[in-house]
């Protein structure tokens, strides 16, 4: 059986979600698939969002706290703060609200669902034992850092980092994250974001740097735990990949738009990404309408206008990204000079 949709999303996360909302608000039909289970799960991030996000949390469950600044830990011990203000989600709820957004809209959506092939505009869809065919106009590749379209498309990986998390009880009320720069993590950092009365405490690093994750992480948290902060109890643990290659060469290949993490849209040094998947996936939903309905040059348009968006600070994550890849596991990599130069909260990073 064959079924014809105007606009294949692949992938309901933010990206995948607001595509979907986006192209089905304008009036197209679309299908949006997921390979997972139940959407949002497992949790594979620290959960926090920027300030302008706030529209999007106001689903019960999706809002767990406001966060007030952050706090950067320097490899000396000595702390700056920033007024760096966001709000903590429950990210699986986050996202299934940003997915109910998009059938509301009129989107179908369909979860353990796989991208098995593509043949042209044709797809092949892997639902259990069972094998669909779907025939498609535009399709949107929001399936993340492992792009299962980008594989299908022959285009290269994207780098990734790793990343390990505990959720750990927080002993006290919080309203600030702590960042932790140290070659201990090298190509990454250790972070504690609270959450209401838990936090989210993890690292992230370049695997070809070390060798595994779990030492570190617990040794920060029982750090913490002897400091009185968290509790030693482990709630959950979860990891994932973070790209931090900066855009894809090509962001739209054909009738393909990529957007999200399989854009290569996350923050190389920071690995903030959420906020540029919602936007880059309503951007990519709209493009859709857009071509569909006309604008040949829609595609195009697509590629540029998030080249001129996220370019600017992609490239200057990448160049400093690329400083810091030479001090690391050497003794410059724990003098505050540098690592002040390579984070984002310090003003040298902007110099």
């Amino acid at each position: 059986m064959t079924t014809n949709v105007d606009v294949l999303v692949v992938g309901l996360g933010p990206a995948g979600s607001a595509a979907a909302w986006a192209a089905a608000r304008a009036g197209l039909s679309v299908l949006a698939i997921d390979r997972k289970q139940r959407i949002g799960e497992p949790v594979q991030c620290a959960e926090f969002v920027p300030r302008p996000l706030s529209t999007y949390t106001a689903e019960p469950g999706v809002l767990v706290q406001h966060i007030q600044g952050m706090n950067s830990v320097l490899p000396s011990g000595d702390l700056e703060r920033s007024p760096f203000q966001g709000l903590m989600v429950d990210r699986a709820e986050f996202d299934r609200s940003l997915a109910r957004r998009a059938e509301a809209a009129g989107a179908r959506v369909s979860t353990r669902t796989r991208l098995a092939w593509l043949d042209g505009t044709t797809a092949r869809l892997q639902v259990g034992k069972r094998t669909n065919s779907v025939d498609w106009r535009v399709l949107v590749a929001a399936d993340g850092p492992h792009s299962q379209v980008a594989r299908l498309l022959g285009l290269p990986a994207l780098e990734t980092v790793q990343t390990r998390q505990y959720t750990v009880p927080l002993t006290q009320a919080c309203t600030e994250t702590d960042i932790w720069l140290s070659d201990l993590y090298p190509g990454g950092y250790g972070w504690l974001f609270p959450r209401g009365d838990r936090a989210n405490l993890g690292l992230g690093a370049d695997r070809r740097l070390t060798a595994e994750l779990r030492t570190p992480l617990d040794r920060l948290h029982a750090h913490l735990v002897a400091c009185g902060r968290v509790g030693a109890e482990c709630f959950f643990r979860t990891g994932g990949a973070i790209p931090v290659s900066g855009l894809r060469e090509r962001v739209v290949a054909g009738p393909v738009l990529f957007a999200g993490d399989a854009a290569g849209l996350t923050h190389p040094i920071s690995g903030a990404g959420i906020a540029a998947a919602v936007q880059s996936g309503e951007m990519a939903g709209d493009a859709a309408a857009a071509y569909l309905g006309g604008r040949a040059s829609a595609l195009a348009d697509y590629e540029s206008e998030l080249r001129e968006q996220y370019g600017p600070s992609l490239e200057r994550a990448l160049s400093r990204r690329a400083w810091l890849a030479q001090f690391w596991r050497k003794r410059a990599a724990n003098d505050d000079a540098v690592q002040r130069r390579g984070w984002i909260a310090f003003k040298e990073y902007f110099e």
